[in-house]
């Protein structure tokens, strides 16, 4: 009746409904929508291709925003490098794009990986209110953790 892919995204849907995690049933529903038009086979290959590069344009105008209706301006800056967290979340922004930029690698070339960060950040979404910017992560953290484990065989 449902092929394999329409069942896993309704059992997610499910899971999404009963986590009342919005982000996700809209995402879920969105690729049901999609596939039941049929316009799956044109869609899916462009946004696996370009929706995480799409998703990070999104997530940094969402933080650009303050700095263009001027709440956070030259002075707030200023303030801010006298901060030690702010050099702490300076520090920790550096870290998370470089590993992140070994997870997108990660996730380009190894898709039994892709499979299990994917359903990873899945559960942690829908069971734990996480937010959907694991896989990235979660694949450069899975990137070192595997080099870190190399080093030592």
């Amino acid at each position: 009746m449902f092929s394999q892919a329409t069942l896993f995204l309704l059992i997610f849907l499910g899971i999404a409904v009963i986590a009342k995690n919005q982000s996700l049933i809209f995402a879920v529903a969105f690729l049901l929508v999609i596939k039941l038009i049929g316009l799956d086979s044109k869609l899916f290959p462009y946004l696996q291709t370009k929706g995480i590069n799409l998703g990070v344009t999104i997530i940094t105008i969402a933080v650009l925003i303050p700095i263009a209706t001027g709440e956070i301006g030259f002075k707030q800056l200023g303030d801010a490098v006298k901060s030690s967290y702010a050099w702490i979340a300076l520090g920790a922004g550096i870290a998370v794009a470089l590993i992140a930029k070994h997870g997108l690698t990660l996730l380009q070339n190894d898709p039994q990986i892709t499979a299990a960060l994917v359903i990873g950040t899945i559960l942690a979404v829908a069971l734990f209110q996480g937010v959907a910017v694991g896989p990235l992560i979660g694949a450069g953290i899975a990137y070192i953790c595997m080099k870190i484990v190399e080093m030592f065989q």
